[in-house]
Formats: structure tokens, C-alpha cells, sequence
């Protein structure tokens, strides 16, 4: 079995193969040809077990990803996790990878794609809220995607704020970040928004005015009680796009929209239909919204070519279980 770390998944990936990866799941998601168990949650004082298992024809693997809120007072990740990646065929283990770098690769191009399909070709001013490490991932892809020209960012921890900075310049230089005073500060400058927090309030201002017209993409709430979205979003948007059927009973972000009648289930529809071409949308006139909690199969996807990359460039080390 291969062991490939951090610092090797990242000399690996390039972010436009991953990108071309992940639209590759959302198909396909839509071709049917998979099979994906509904996400497993253990919950236990707090803190949550994640579990994601995941078959195609040709790989088949399964996440595991605890999350400990409190770690953040001991210095140290909220988030851990590990990929185990099996060949399809006999169930031998071929890889173990690290699962928190693997949530961040392909979260972020998740939402780059989403990006892609429900925003204008020419957006050049990005907001993100939430500036940890998925933060930084979401603005690594969309700036990747679109001709960004300015990142505004807001976080409540400052230290969060500066690290983003730094980290976002390293690889970026000529694009400045603009750290804004507040969230509707954020709104009002910025054309795409990214929220990427873990809150249990709406991050985004009750105000219509400020997001009429913006394009938002949400990848924090992967729970009922997280929410990101304020009631005003919902009194704009006509359609809002999902990566996974599951969104809808697992995101605070629809459920309670759904359960308090702010939205009809059948305005619901799958990023993938985008993807595939089988629905279109006007995203120059329109306020857009695109939820993910993100699946297995994008996980699947994304350590099946990193272990096939790694491979051929012969990195990893090879262990016997």
C-alpha cells in the first residue's frame, strides 16, 4: 500500500487536472454509474465521526474524517482524516492519503466548478468569509477559474485573516486582498461570494439589496444546525444548485429554508444537470446560488488521481499492512 502525505499530494496535483476531475463526479453522479451509501455521521460530545464510502467500476475507497471543535483551544486542527483507496476490482488496499488535504483539494475545486457554471465569465472581484484553510482552497480555484483582480475577505479571528493573506499572496502577488470591516461590507464590494464557516447564524446580511445580483457559493454548513444563508437570499434566487440529494436533509442551509417555506423543494436542482448541459441558466442577471456539502465521489475521483499520479512519479512510501 502507498502512503502519500501532504507535501506529496500537493507536488502532484495540478489544479486544472482536479478541476477536469471533479466535473468528471458530477457526471458521473448523473450517469448513475456509482454507488455511494449516505454519509455516516457519529456524533459524541460534541464531536463528530465522518464516513464516506464510495464505488465506480473502476476505484472504489472510503473517507474517514473526525471533527473535534474544540481542538482550535489546544493549538491544534478541528479537522482529521484519512483516504483509503482499494482496487475496484479485488478490494486490496492500494493507497492511504491524507483525508483533511484531500477535503481541501477537492472542496475547493468543488466550488471552483460551481463557480464556473453559475457565474459570469468576466466576475474579477471575489469575497470570501471564512478564511481557514478552506477559505484559502476557494480562492486558490476560482481565481483559477475567473480573471480575479480583488479578494475581499472577512473572518472574526484576525490572526485568520492575516495568515490568509500571506498564504493568498505567496501564490498570488499581483491581486491584492482587501480585508473588509464587516460581512455587509464584504457583500457590497464583492460580485461572487464564498462562504466557508462552520456557524450555526447566517454569515451573509438579512439584506436584499446587498445580494441582489451576487453569486453565492456556500461549503461550510454540513450539518442541520450550521447555517450561512439569511431568509433574504432565498427572496432572490429562483433555482439553488446542489452537489448531492443530501444537502437537502443535511445543510441548515436548506432545511430550515425548506421547513419554513422560504423555498420550494422543486426549486431545488442538481449542479450536475448544469454540468452536463441538460438545464441552462441567465447568471448575468440573476442572483445565483450553489450549495455543497460536498460526497464521496468527489473524494473517490480526486485519490484515485493522486495515487495514480504519485505513482508514476514514483512518490509515496510503499508499506505492508
Amino acid at each position: 500500500m502507498l502512503c502519500i502525505n501532504s507535501k506529496q499530494m500537493h507536488s502532484v496535483v495540478s489544479y486544472g487536472e482536479i478541476i477536469d476531475k471533479i466535473e468528471e463526479a458530477f457526471r458521473i453522479q448523473q450517469n448513475g454509474h456509482f454507488s455511494m451509501p449516505d454519509r455516516i455521521h457519529a456524533d459524541y460530545k460534541g464531536n463528530t465521526l465522518l464516513l464516506m464510502p464510495c464505488f465506480t467500476p473502476a476505484a472504489m475507497g472510503t473517507k474517514m474524517v473526525s471533527l473535534f471543535p474544540k481542538n482550535v483551544n489546544k493549538g491544534l486542527p478541528r479537522l482529521y482524516g484519512e483516504m483509503i483507496l482499494n482496487d475496484a476490482e479485488t478490494g486490496e488496499p492500494l493507497a492511504l492519503m491524507n483525508g483533511a488535504e484531500l477535503t481541501a483539494i477537492r472542496t475547493g475545486a468543488v466550488g471552483g466548478v460551481g463557480v464556473k457554471y453559475t457565474t459570469p465569465a468576466d466576475i474579477s472581484v471575489l469575497g470570501i468569509i471564512g478564511t481557514g484553510i478552506q477559505g484559502i482552497s476557494q480562492a486558490v480555484y476560482t481565481t483559477m477559474i475567473r480573471p480575479i483582480k480583488k479578494i475581499v475577505i472577512f473572518d472574526r479571528d484576525q490572526k485568520s485573516m492575516e495568515q490568509f493573506e500571506k498564504n493568498y499572496s505567496e501564490k498570488f502577488p499581483e491581486i491584492p486582498v482587501k480585508k473588509a470591516d464587516s460581512a455587509e461590507n464584504l457583500a457590497e464590494i464583492s460580485e461572487v461570494i464564498i462562504t466557508a464557516t462552520n456557524s450555526l447564524t447566517p454569515v451573509l446580511p438579512d439584506v436584499k439589496d446587498l445580494l441582489k445580483g451576487k453569486h453565492i457559493i456556500g461549503i461550510g454548513s454540513y450539518k442541520p444546525d450550521m447555517r450561512e444563508f439569511p431568509e433574504a437570499l432565498f427572496k432572490l434566487t429562483q433555482t439553488i444548485f446542489i452537489d448531492t440529494e443530501l444537502a437537502k436533509k443535511e445543510s441548515g442551509d436548506l432545511t430550515v429554508p425548506l421547513q419554513k417555506g422560504w423555498m420550494d423543494e422543486k426549486q431545488v436542482v442538481p449542479l450536475g444537470k448544469l454540468v452536463t448541459g441538460e438545464v441552462n441558466i441567465d447568471h448575468s442577471s440573476q442572483t445565483t446560488l450553489f450549495k455543497s456539502v460536498g460526497m464521496a465521489l468527489f473524494d473517490l475521483l480526486t485519490a484515485d488521481y493522486i495515487y495514480k499520479k504519485a505513482k508514476q512519479k514514483k512518490i509515496g512510501t510503499e508499506v505492508d499492512l
